[in-house]
């Protein structure tokens, strides 16, 4: 029954494949744009268009639908006429701080407005006739100059004012940004050879045993380029100092020498082109999925582990060194990577807080090996495909993927003399692993769903009569989440997440199936942004909070104040770090 149910999986996929690839023949040229944020009153998207305008992107403001005393607008970077660009785009987005997916660039008609209510014709106000604007181009645009209109300055805007201003365009014509929100009189930065950030961090755990979990300082440094206009290049790292080690002597000897200093090159890389296809040599971050707070069809990725999925993602990312190329033809985009030498999960060493080690036996003492990762020969080496399509707004991507996993299995050694002890070794075995994505807007709302079917990947049993404590398994895991903007610049997310074992063997620690839910919230006043994410396990009640301010202290410094608790069932992922609660504070300086 397994059996057929794994040839059925293997048959959709390969459909899937075929149908991604028929849409490629079949695609045309179209425009694309990054969809920043929708916001049911403009004023509350001007921060951030000044944001994106100050970091050199093209932002406009597009009206889609009245409301009773408001129109929601939808916030956009570009648009730009290859999905390539439009990557890119997104790239940068993301660098400034802000959240955002590609989509098609819609020309037709999005205001939606209600019929007028049966009444007496509305007195016309005495104002001076404004001319209808010229016919639309490929891609219009309305300079508001050209309906003899003189906006106020943008500390004079009123929601009033703004309301007024996007009903004088046409419902299929977005408006310029610039004139919105007055970002003609702002300068974009000069570019700059060199950029970065500055980050402080400071961290106290004040369970018992209280003690400074970090005090860690981290700087990264970037600069690119360009080569007679055929090839642009990228130069990047990272080093980081902890200080706590010199300042309290919590830690065994090993975690000082493995966490203290630290120095690595991050995405190192160079980008060139041969017609249709781009290609991408060196050290570089390959995202295939991204949801809120927790890893899924993010595959490619290693991780660094050290402190859990504490950090923010781009803290967590490590580059892998590869070989990507891309094909982008309208709707579709594809992409093949080959990553002859993997980076791995760093999980830290033994002594260090956040270490993943299963709990051994009972009346057994514990031991660890050092971890057994891949001696860099080809045959180690990791490929994979992607393919994806924009239909109708949704965004559809499959892709499979091989290699060696990421993650450490921990498999076990027992000794029965002198003393019970039982010796963990993490060790890195290949897996298979076949995946799909998907995202679309529904006005305000956005929809998000992952799926990712792994084969042959090791698990912790229980019994001591097997012989070194794993056991083989398949496992399908998939996330649905769906995101919602609130009124004053706020935003909630809902994800609920499942994996399946369609072959699982009683005696492993993890349930047949494992089910979990994760609620995150956002706010903003002035400058101060409170968040808040719960992550929790419906079959082992175990959770995890995180509730955090960040302050935005002007366009460079950034102040993030916060707490972690776990809590819950001690076998959980993450009640098992119920006495490592923490409260840090981290402060941030981009140039």
């Amino acid at each position: 029954m397994v059996n057929c149910l794994l040839s059925d999986r293997l048959m959709m996929m390969r459909w899937a494949v075929a149908v991604l690839l028929w849409a490629a023949v079949c695609s045309a040229r179209a425009d694309y744009v990054v969809q920043v944020g929708v916001f049911e009153k403009p004023r509350y998207a001007g921060d951030i268009a000044r944001t994106l305008h100050l970091g050199g992107l093209t932002v406009k403001a597009q009206p889609i639908i009245d409301v009773p005393g408001g129109l929601i607008i939808r916030l956009m970077v570009g648009p730009y006429a290859t999905r390539r660009e439009a990557e890119d785009a997104l790239v940068r987005v993301k660098a400034l701080g802000q959240e955002g997916f590609i989509r098609k660039y819609v020309e037709g008609p999005e205001v939606k407005r209600p019929s007028p209510r049966p009444g007496p014709a509305p007195v016309p106000k005495e104002t001076t006739t404004v001319p209808p604007p010229p016919a639309p181009a490929k891609e219009p645009l309305i300079v508001l100059d050209r309906l003899n209109i003189e906006p106020p300055p943008p500390s004079e805007l009123t929601e009033e004012q703004i309301q007024e201003l996007l009903a004088l365009a046409p419902p299929e014509i977005p408006v310029p940004a610039e004139d919105l929100f007055g970002l003609g009189e702002l300068p974009t930065a000069p570019p700059s050879r060199i950029t970065g950030f500055f980050q402080s961090e400071l961290a106290y755990a004040w369970r018992e045993p209280a003690h400074l979990s970090k005090f860690r300082h981290t700087l990264e440094l970037s600069t690119q380029g360009e080569w007679g206009g055929w090839a642009k290049w990228k130069l990047s790292g990272r080093a980081a100092y902890d200080a706590v080690f010199d300042v309290d002597d919590y830690y065994p000897a090993a975690v000082d020498d493995d966490q203290s200093l630290q120095a690595s090159v991050r995405e190192t890389y160079l980008d060139f082109s041969l017609g249709a296809w781009d290609f991408r040599l060196g050290r570089q971050h390959i995202i295939w999925g991204e949801m809120v707070g927790l890893f899924f069809a993010d595959v490619v990725s290693a991780k660094d582990l050290r402190e859990f999925v504490l950090p923010e993602f781009e803290m967590l990312r490590i580059p892998q060194w590869a070989l990507r190329s891309e094909y982008f033809s309208g709707d579709f985009h594809g992409e093949a990577v080959w990553i002859p030498y993997p980076s791995y999960d760093d999980i830290g060493v033994p002594g260090a807080e956040f270490y993943p080690y299963p709990a051994p036996p009972a009346g057994y003492g514990l031991a660890f090996r050092d971890e057994e990762k891949p001696a860099g020969e080809l045959r180690h080496s990791g490929y994979g495909l992607r393919l994806s399509y924009i239909q109708s707004g949704w965004d559809l991507s499959g892709f499979y993927y091989s290699s060696m996993d990421a993650s450490a299995a921990f498999f076990r050694d027992v000794i029965a003399t002198p003393v019970p002890t039982v010796i963990y070794r993490p060790t890195h075995e290949r897996i298979q692993q076949y995946g799909a994505t998907l995202s679309k807007d529904f006005l305000s709302m956005v929809f998000k769903a992952e799926v990712i079917y792994t084969q042959d990947r090791w698990f912790e049993v229980t019994r001591l009569r097997d012989v070194d404590g794993a056991v083989q398994q398949d496992a399908l895991d998939y996330v649905v989440g769906l995101e919602y903007p609130l009124p004053a610049r706020s935003r909630l997310n809902l994800q609920f997440f499942q994996r399946w074992y369609p072959d699982h063997d009683p005696d492993m620690t993890a349930k047949a199936v494992e089910s979990g839910a994760s609620v995150y919230l956002s706010t903003h006043w002035r400058s101060l942004e409170p968040q808040l994410l719960l992550v929790g396990s419906s079959n082992r009640g175990d959770w995890l909070a995180r509730p955090k301010i960040v302050w935005e202290l002007g366009r460079q410094w950034r102040w993030v104040n916060g707490v972690d608790v776990f809590g819950g069932n001690r076998s959980g992922l993450f009640g098992r770090y119920g006495n490592l609660d923490r409260v840090y504070s981290e402060l941030r300086y981009t140039f």
